[in-house]
C-alpha cells in the first residue's frame, strides 16, 4: 500500500478546517468568534487582534504603540500580556515562549535560556538579577476582550 497525500485523500477523511472544525468539535461560531482582543499601554485601549486568532498556548508577538508585547491564551481561555524582551537575552523572543505550571503557578518559559516568569506579575521564578544588572521582572499589560 503506497503513502498518500493529504490532496488525495477524499473529503471525508481530510481533517476539517475553518467552521467545519468548529462544528466537529462541537463548537459553534458566534459572537466570541468576531470579539476583539485589547491591550492597554497606559494611556488608551488599543485593539490588536480578533479573538479567534489567538490559539490557546500559543503566543502572538505585537507591537501597540511602539512596544513590543507577548500576549497569550491560556488553556483555560485567559488571556495575558507581557513584555516581550527576554532581560537574560535581550532578544525580542518570549512570544515564542512555552505555557507552563510550577507550583501551582501558571508561568511562561523563555525560548532562550528557559527562564520561568510568573504569568500574571511577570515576576522571573529563577533568577533575581539579569546578566547586565537589571531587573528580571516582565512588565505586564492590562488585557481584555472587546465583544
Amino acid at each position: 500500500m503506497s503513502p498518500t497525500s493529504v490532496s488525495e485523500r477524499s473529503a471525508e477523511e481530510r481533517p476539517a478546517t475553518g467552521e467545519a472544525a468548529g462544528r466537529a468539535s462541537g463548537q459553534v461560531p458566534g459572537p466570541a468568534a468576531s470579539a476583539m482582543v485589547e491591550i492597554h499601554d497606559g494611556e488608551r485601549w488599543t485593539g490588536v487582534c480578533a479573538l479567534d486568532r489567538f490559539l490557546p498556548g500559543r503566543g502572538v508577538a505585537l507591537l501597540v504603540n511602539g512596544r513590543q508585547i507577548a500576549a497569550f491564551r491560556d488553556h483555560a481561555g485567559g488571556l495575558h500580556a507581557l513584555d516581550n524582551r527576554d532581560p537574560f537575552s535581550d532578544a525580542h523572543v518570549l512570544s515564542r515562549g512555552l505555557l507552563g505550571s510550577r507550583g501551582g503557578v501558571s508561568v511562561l518559559i523563555s525560548p532562550m535560556y528557559k527562564q520561568a516568569f510568573d504569568l500574571r506579575s511577570g515576576v522571573c521564578l529563577d533568577e533575581d538579577t539579569a546578566p547586565d544588572g537589571g531587573s528580571t521582572t516582565l512588565r505586564t499589560w492590562p488585557i481584555r476582550i472587546r465583544p
